[in-house]
């Protein structure tokens, strides 16, 4: 699905607070990753457990 670049900003802020508070992560990623690359990457593979209406 295409974002436009405010909802691709909330989506990723919010995710990056999860996995640093904790939530588990649902791509593979190195240990020294940061939560923003994190949840970037789950944005380009369609896994991030987060919906835009």
């Amino acid at each position: 699905m295409e974002y436009t670049r405010y909802e691709r900003a909330r989506v990723l802020g919010a995710r990056s607070l999860q996995l640093q508070m904790g939530a588990p992560a649902f791509v593979d990623h190195e240990e020294d990753d940061s939560p923003l690359e994190i949840a970037q990457r789950e944005l380009e593979n369609d896994s991030l457990p987060i919906t835009v209406k």
